[in-house]
């Protein structure tokens, strides 16, 4: 409340001692020449096609690439975890295996037949 009592204070004050300057409208060339620093005519537009491409490197798209894919592998383990853990829930033997694992996949052969 104080800020508009002093600036409708201001404003009487600079109306009365007459020192008050025109402002130009928001929406004029005037108003943005003031605000940028250059005069109205000298503002040209600039192509966006005339500064180089900005994108990632070709050594940037291959990282992204690879991070993705090693999230969508990610992603497959953690699918196949569920699907064999929901199906060994139901008593289905799930051939699940894994880097490293104990077993191999031909443990969960039973007379040459995979159970899925």
């Amino acid at each position: 409340m104080r800020d508009a009592i002093a600036a409708a204070l201001a404003l009487a004050l600079s109306v009365l001692l007459g020192n008050r300057r025109a402002k130009p409208g928001r929406h004029s060339a005037a108003f943005f020449a003031e605000r940028s620093g250059t005069t109205p005519a000298s503002a040209a537009p600039v192509s966006p096609w005339s500064r180089p491409w900005t994108g990632p490197t070709k050594e940037e798209a291959q990282e992204l690439f690879r991070q993705q894919a090693e999230a969508a592998l990610e992603l497959h383990l953690c699918r196949e975890r569920r699907r064999a853990a929901v199906l060994a829930t139901m008593g289905v033997d799930y051939p699940y295996t894994y880097e490293g694992a104990p077993f191999p996949a031909s443990a969960f052969e039973a007379a040459g037949v995979v159970a899925a």
